[in-house]
């Protein structure tokens, strides 16, 4: 089952339970109900983003003014709810085909964790507007293990080599889909791939994996046989790990980092909100025009 299935499976118990609380336990009208239902839906999910905020707080993170953290709250709190109240469950409605079209260099965007190809809405937007070619891929199965969803990328890769007439593509991987990139470069090298860019990727595992679900959420957690075999690989491509320091959901922050990967740092952005941030666009767009890239683009 596809997360895109499952997440409009989840609302749908989500509206039929609170729906049926709000009318019969407390009596509210229909309309009323259907009211209620929304708020209520929006309460439970910006707790989830207050939960990992807090969780936050107990790793040191640089100080900021308190208007900043309030803003960067907010924000994260609604790209928590872009993803996951519009995004994701009504991807197929709102995530149009790839426009794959002949390119030197074509960009390939991955997503992470309970995700798919729909967050990627803006930011393929904005990557095609100065001028790239970029294509996205959903992995699957959404809770398997990291190893299982290589493939799938594999195959994603070539296709988009083949429709573009490119001989290299460059890796874009938010969060877990950086390591699903680190785990294919590992496992078929780098000559299909001219660089890897990493968005708060776990690349030492996140303490808050130990709260998720699935395979792929045990791989991630600190210390993880995963983790381990991937440490000892050196990357076969140039790597930028691009982390935000105020991450709220790879704890500590720090183990964005990986050795032998360019780290740069972005601050008062959170785990989900780098993802839509209009900085992080400027910043891919600076990387993407560095000399060595832009040779192979020629």
């Amino acid at each position: 089952m596809t997360i895109t299935r499952q997440l409009l499976i989840l609302l749908l118990v989500e509206v039929t339970l609170l729906g049926g609380i709000a009318h019969l336990a407390i009596g509210l009208s229909p309309l009323l109900s259907l009211l209620f239902v929304v708020l209520a839906l929006l309460g439970l999910r910006c707790l989830v983003v207050l939960l990992t905020w807090g969780f936050s707080r107990f790793y040191p993170v640089p100080a900021i003014g308190l208007r900043a953290w309030l803003h960067m709250v907010i924000r994260e709190m609604f790209a928590y709810l872009l993803t996951f109240t519009w995004l994701l469950p009504f991807e197929r409605l709102l995530m149009a085909p790839d426009r794959l079209r002949p390119s030197p260099l074509p960009l390939l965007l991955v997503h992470g964790y309970g995700c798919s190809r729909g967050i990627w809405r803006l930011q393929r937007a904005r990557l095609e507007a100065a001028g790239h070619v970029v294509a996205t891929v959903t992995l699957t199965p959404p809770f398997g293990h990291l190893d299982d969803m290589v493939p799938l990328l594999a195959r994603r890769i070539d296709e988009v080599l083949a429709a573009t007439g490119a001989a290299q593509l460059v890796l874009i991987g938010h969060s877990m889909g950086g390591l699903v990139c680190r785990d294919y470069l590992a496992l078929a090298g780098g000559g299909k791939v001219a660089q890897l860019i990493t968005l708060a990727t776990p690349h030492q595992g996140s303490q808050l994996a130990a709260m998720g679900l699935g395979d792929n959420a045990r791989e991630m957690e600190p210390g993880s046989g995963w983790l381990q075999r991937f440490a000892a690989v050196p990357l076969c491509v140039p790597g930028i790990s691009v982390r935000t320091s105020h991450d709220n959901f790879v704890l500590p922050q720090s183990r964005q980092r990986m050795e032998g990967m360019e780290d740069i740092e972005i601050s008062a952005l959170g785990h989900l909100s780098l993802i839509y941030s209009r900085r992080t666009t400027a910043l891919l767009l600076t990387l993407l025009a560095r000399p060595q890239l832009q040779t192979k683009r020629a």
